[in-house]
C-alpha cells in the first residue's frame, strides 16, 4: 500500500458509515421478494435510521467516548443526510461537541443514481436494460447513470475534502460519518490504489453500519506517514452486543 508522504495532515482521521437505516430495511425486503422497486416513502436524502441504526449510533458513541481524552475526536464532520446526522448526533452528545460546531457538508453525502434511484437489482434489468448493459461494459467504477454519478465523480468531490482536511484540520482529530461508498472512495484517495484494487475491496464486502476505518499519523517518527490503521472496524457494535449489519446502499445492479 503507497504512504502519503505530507505531514500536513489530521493527527487522525475516523471514517464511518452511518447506522443501519430505514432505506437499508426496504431494500433488502425489496431484493428478497424479488420486486421492482423500494418502497420507501422519504426522499434518499431525508431517509431516518431504522430502530436498529439508533441502537447502532448509541453503540458507536459509547465507543468513542470510553477513548482516553486526548484520542477522542475534536473535530465532526458528517454527510447532510439524515441517517449520517442522526448517527453522529449521539456521538457528539457523548464527546461533549455541541451540535452545532458539527461541520455538515454537501461533499460528503451518497453517491447519487439518478434515474437509477429506488430500483433493485431486478428492477434495473428489468426498466431500463440498455443501462445494465453499459454498466456492465463500462464498470461501475467509470458508469455515470443519467442524472447521477459516477465513482469518479464521488472521488472528485471527495478530493476538496482531502484539500480542508490538510488546510484547516492539521494535528486535529477528525470524525467523518457518511455512506458506503464514501468510505471507499476515500480509501481509494487516501491508499493511493488504482480501480482494481477498490473494486475487489467493494466486491469481497460491504462496509458494516457504524463501522470504523482510521487513518493516523506518528508524528514522534521522523518517517511518519499518513496510513491506514484499521479498515471497517464494527468492534464498538459487537462490544455493545448490538447486530452488525451490511446491506448495500446502493441499487447498483449486477456487479
Amino acid at each position: 500500500m503507497a504512504r502519503l508522504r505530507h505531514t500536513d495532515w489530521p493527527d487522525q482521521l475516523w471514517i464511518v458509515r452511518h447506522g443501519q437505516s430505514a432505506g437499508n430495511v426496504a431494500r433488502d425486503a425489496a431484493e428478497l421478494a424479488q420486486t421492482h422497486l423500494i418502497d420507501i416513502d422519504t426522499r434518499d436524502a431525508d431517509t431516518p435510521l431504522s430502530e436498529l441504526g439508533h441502537l447502532q449510533s448509541r453503540a458507536l458513541a459509547a465507543w468513542f467516548a470510553d477513548l482516553p481524552p486526548g484520542r477522542r475526536p475534536n473535530v465532526i464532520m458528517t454527510s447532510t443526510f439524515v441517517r449520517a446526522q442522526q448517527t453522529v448526533h449521539p456521538v457528539a452528545d457523548a464527546l461533549g461537541i455541541d451540535r452545532s460546531d458539527i461541520l455538515v457538508d454537501e461533499r460528503l453525502r451518497e453517491k447519487e443514481f439518478g434515474v437509477l434511484d429506488r430500483y433493485t437489482v431486478a428492477g434495473i434489468l428489468a426498466t431500463f436494460p440498455a443501462l445494465a448493459a453499459q454498466r456492465a461494459a463500462v464498470g461501475k467504477f467509470y458508469f455515470r447513470p443519467p442524472g447521477g454519478e459516477s465513482w469518479c465523480d464521488v472521488i472528485l468531490r471527495l478530493r476538496s475534502v482531502t484539500e480542508v482536511l490538510r488546510r484547516d484540520h492539521v494535528g486535529d482529530r477528525v470524525l467523518i460519518v457518511a455512506h458506503q461508498v464514501i468510505v471507499n472512495c476515500f480509501r481509494y484517495l487516501l491508499e493511493c490504489m488504482d480501480e482494481a484494487r477498490i473494486l475487489e475491496i467493494d466486491r469481497n464486502a460491504d462496509v458494516p453500519n457504524c463501522s470504523i476505518t482510521e487513518y493516523a499519523l506518528d508524528r514522534e517518527d521522523p518517517e511518519g506517514r499518513f496510513t491506514l490503521r484499521t479498515a471497517n472496524l464494527a468492534l464498538p457494535l459487537e462490544e455493545a452486543g448490538a447486530p452488525v449489519t451490511t446491506a448495500s446502499d446502493t441499487p447498483a445492479g449486477p456487479r
